[in-house]
């Protein structure tokens, strides 16, 4: 099971990696959702993965699931969520403003080389 919890998240890490130095704003965003998705199943694997087991302290219950790792990544999930959606409003925002969703502005390399010869 802590296998492929393991695999997992470093294929979605290496997938966010990836997606993160494209130069297109749509794949950059799909990466940052990736590496906090990571992360989130991260967090979640770090309170030690148990099936069955209550999240809280019972009587006769000997084996429990850890409740901190489930709040944070709950509220790791809102945030994200609310970063996400900003995030989409400024990407589309620039590409209304400029018909082009690049990264990297062309213009700006160019007058930067230009200013330093």
């Amino acid at each position: 099971m802590e296998l492929l919890v393991a695999t997992a998240i470093g294929i979605m890490t290496a997938a966010g990696l990836y997606l993160v130095m494209r130069l297109r704003s749509f794949p950059v965003i799909l990466g940052i959702a990736l590496l906090t998705y990571a992360v989130n199943v991260f967090l979640f694997a770090s309170g030690r993965l148990s099936v069955g087991a209550p999240p809280i302290l019972r009587d006769g219950v000997e084996v429990y699931a850890d409740p901190l790792p489930q709040a944070l990544v709950l509220t790791a999930i809102v945030i994200s969520f609310g970063m996400t959606a900003v995030v989409v409003m400024i990407a589309l925002g620039a590409y209304l403003g400029s018909s082009d969703d690049s990264v990297n502005d062309a213009e700006t390399d160019e007058d930067e080389t230009e200013g330093a010869t």
